[in-house]
């Protein structure tokens, strides 16, 4: 019987590649605080997978979006105190996106806001030191145009507090 505790959070993810660069955000907040992040995050009660994608690349990043195609699932397990739980099961639907309107801009703060502003980087510019998993794998799909089957697992992992 294994005695972690896992906390399941579930997100839909934009990823949207202008001149080979892709657009992330800073994140403020969470397990992946410090890193860099791919716009996106939970649903709100009673929204659908699209609505919450285009609601959540606006508040993080500024652009309004278009969603050219759901490109997967893919989930990751690591180590996260949290309450009660000792570790974290993200489970993310990812989107193709594209741009049709908005300027990237210093996103509003409010409650569950945790964006500190959108930037582009390239594939060298990120590693697992200064990124969250969702954007390592975004990278390794662009190159290989599949997300894989398997759960990502890391046995460490720093909040970067």
């Amino acid at each position: 019987m294994s005695d972690k505790k896992y906390h399941r959070a579930f997100g839909v993810y934009g990823i949207y590649i202008k001149n080979g660069k892709l657009l992330v955000i800073h994140k403020g907040g969470g397990p992946y605080i410090n890193r860099f992040d791919l716009p996106g995050g939970s649903l709100e009660e009673g929204e659908s997978l699209a609505e919450a994608m285009r609601r959540e690349f606006l508040e993080e990043t500024g652009i309004e979006i278009e969603i050219e195609e759901q490109i997967g699932v893919s989930d990751f397990k690591f180590p996260s105190v949290w309450r009660d739980f000792t570790n974290v099961h993200h489970i993310a639907v990812y989107y193709s996106v594209r741009k049709i309107g908005g300027e990237i801009g210093i996103p509003e703060q409010f409650e569950g806001q945790d964006s500190l502003g959108a930037v582009w980087v390239s594939e060298h510019e990120v590693t697992p030191e200064n990124a969250s998993p969702l954007v390592i794998k975004a990278f390794e799909w662009l190159e290989t145009n599949e997300l894989g089957l398997n759960a990502e697992v890391y046995e460490e992992w720093e909040v970067l507090k």
